[in-house]
Order: C-alpha cells, then structure tokens, then sequence
C-alpha cells in the first residue's frame, strides 16, 4: 500500500466517524428537542418519552431538519402553544450544541 493509499484510506475513515458522530448528534438533538416541545404541550412521562421519539423519526422524512421543524411547528398550532418559527429554530441550534458535547463526552 502507498503512502497515497494509506492516507486516502485514513481520510475516508475520518469522514466516516464524523459522518457517524453527525447522526448521533443529531438524533439526540432531535430527542431533547423532542422532549422540550412535549413539555411545551403539556405532556410528561411516558406521553412525553413518545413524542420525543415521534420528533426523532420525523427526521427520517426527508435530508435535513425542516422535516423536525415543520412537525413541531404543526404540534404546536394544533394545539395553540404560542412559539414563534425563530423560538423554536433557535432551540434546535442550542440543543444541536448541547448534543454534539454529550456525544463527544460518550
């Protein structure tokens, strides 16, 4: 193997863990973020536990995070909770913060 392959194969690997912290990421984002609208909409305990987990797999609609926005967007007209589209972005982008330190602490 030659240096060039040795460091092609060390970069694809790289991409490959940063790919996997990303997800992990943004899984447990999408799960505080979850959590944090239930408590917004009155919910607790295990009522809560499965909204969070509705939020999380409401990310595997489509690419990117608008597929998360859009349902905690329709939750919360639904049942009136009084969120603005900039309130609830800029939780997303605090809790993606606090995600990415606990999965790098893991």
């Amino acid at each position: 193997m030659t240096t060039f392959d040795k460091r092609e194969e060390a970069f694809e690997k790289k991409f490959a863990h940063d790919e996997e912290l990303r997800f992990k990421a943004t899984a447990r984002r999408n799960k505080l973020l979850g959590l944090w609208a239930a408590q917004q909409l009155g919910k607790s305990g295990p009522d809560a536990e499965a909204y969070a987990k509705s939020v999380v797999l409401a990310d595997f609609e489509e690419a990117g995070d608008d597929d998360v926005f859009r349902k905690v967007r329709a939750d919360f007209d639904a049942a009136g909770v009084g969120q603005s589209d900039h309130q609830i972005r800029r939780t997303m982008t605090e809790l993606m913060a606090q995600a990415i330190e606990e999965v790098k602490g893991q």
